[in-house]
């Protein structure tokens, strides 16, 4: 079966769907909903059994949200105020036993325990004058893509592709870098939904070397700049669960625990569950 991901909206007389088929990490993603429930349902299953795949995730409105329990359904994270303002629950359901199965959760939920134990005091960081920060454009992929290839062995989506990173730019996913000695050395990326009015901060990745300096916290909190700048204030994160520092990252600047999604995706060097971080950009 073909590996590349691709978004599909399906119209029908009762129902819209928008459904992100995802064969890399054998999941499906209902991404946006309208309509009969029931039928719209149906149809995303059909979908799972056609393309053999082992999870189907569904982002959906609180006031559905016994109607996926009936289903057989479980919210696995929440993330305030993802539909102009109304809550998202990720509802997931599995379809095979190894994709359910769970070796780490106990381990994982210590994690959280431990860092909501943390000094969420912010200390303004300079890194070393030589790392200067700025926004990404075009002529950054092939860099950015390098970046991307180094330190993920395995990444859910094609950002070992430069043409793939080149194509997020134009449509509007908005990168930050650092870089040292001319050489980008840290990136993270804002995912724009322009109609929900919401983001993901993601692609976040620095090299070893470089990681002493605080240099993805001063990213993240640019690319906050950036989206309250465009009317943009429900921002989440999902990071891997067994990432002590990206979590403590994420916590440490505001953002909160809004639960995980097991076995999401391919990363890093195998199949992982991700922590669902979230923060209402208009307090901060």
């Amino acid at each position: 079966m073909n590996k590349t991901a691709s978004t599909i909206c399906l119209q029908e007389s009762s129902y819209f769907l928008e459904v992100y088929l995802d064969p890399f990490n054998n999941r499906i993603r209902v991404d946006d909903y309208r309509g009969n429930t029931r039928l719209l349902l149906e149809k995303a299953e059909e979908l799972v059994l056609q393309h053999h795949a082992e999870k189907l995730i569904i982002k959906g409105r609180s006031e559905d949200f016994l109607f996926f329990i009936e289903k057989g359904f479980q919210s696995e994270a929440v993330v305030d105020r993802y539909f102009l303002g109304s809550d998202a629950h990720f509802f997931s359901k599995f379809y095979t036993p190894d994709r359910k199965r769970n070796d780490h959760w106990i381990t994982e939920d210590g994690m959280i325990h431990s860092i909501y134990q943390l000094d969420t005091t912010v200390e303004k960081t300079f890194p070393p004058k030589e790392y200067q920060i700025k926004k990404a454009d075009e002529s950054c992929a092939e860099e950015l893509s390098a970046l991307y290839s180094h330190v993920f062995q395995i990444y859910p989506t094609p950002l070992h592709d430069a043409e793939y990173v080149k194509k997020t730019i134009q449509e509007g996913t908005i990168y930050y870098v650092f870089f040292y000695q001319g050489k980008i050395v840290s990136a993270a990326s804002a995912e724009i939904n322009v109609f929900y009015k919401n983001a993901e901060l993601t692609d976040c990745a620095t090299l070893t070397e470089h990681r002493k300096y605080g240099l993805m916290k001063i990213i993240l909190q640019e690319l906050e700049r950036e989206l309250k700048r465009n009317g943009i204030f429900c921002a989440y994160s999902i990071a891997r669960s067994l990432s002590f520092g990206m979590n403590a990252v994420l916590f440490q600047l505001g953002y909160s625990y809004r639960g995980r999604l097991m076995n999401n995706c391919y990363i890093y060097d195998k199949l992982e569950n991700m922590n669902m971080w979230v923060k209402n950009l208009a307090i901060c």
